[in-house]
């Protein structure tokens, strides 16, 4: 039997056909994010998987911030990952785990990845609510782990 809190959050993610473009299944997770109880499910879901990966050697959390989930949809093919990051934000050697709301091509993580490269942090591990398997994202991660709560094709 499936874990009820992977089931409600799983329930309030919404698909639209052909959005952007003909033959895309947009997966959205705007209502997991106002609805508290699926919201706190996927945080519960999550932090259970990275105590038991990780236990307490985590240092920070790392991602991508957006205002309420705003953003221009993207062009089909599109592969810009602008990222930031302040230079003093980590220390060298600092254990970082890198979170997003879905796993798509791997664009954007893979860009964080390298960021943090930068800093000289060590990625644990990259995470997110949604992947997207048939978009193969999780190999542009290679070799930092990669785990999702939930996987659609």
């Amino acid at each position: 039997m499936a874990d009820p809190e992977l089931q409600l959050v799983e329930r309030r993610i919404r698909s639209f056909p052909d959005f952007p473009t003909p033959g895309v299944l947009f997966r959205d997770i705007s209502p997991v994010l106002k609805d508290p109880a699926s919201f706190r499910a996927a945080i519960g879901l999550l932090a259970r998987h990275l105590k038991a990966t990780h236990g307490g050697r985590i240092d920070y959390i790392a991602g991508e911030c957006r205002v309420a989930a705003s953003r221009a949809p993207l062009p089909p093919r599109a592969r810009r990952a602008e990222l930031e990051i302040q230079k003093d934000a980590l220390e060298a050697g600092q254990r970082v785990v890198v979170v997003d709301d879905l796993l798509a091509t791997g664009g954007t993580m893979h860009a964080a990845c390298e960021l943090l490269g930068r800093l000289q942090a060590e990625v644990l591990e990259c995470v997110s609510l949604v992947e997207l398997t048939s978009l193969k994202g999780r190999e542009k991660l290679a070799p930092v782990p990669f785990f999702s709560l939930l996987q659609y094709e």
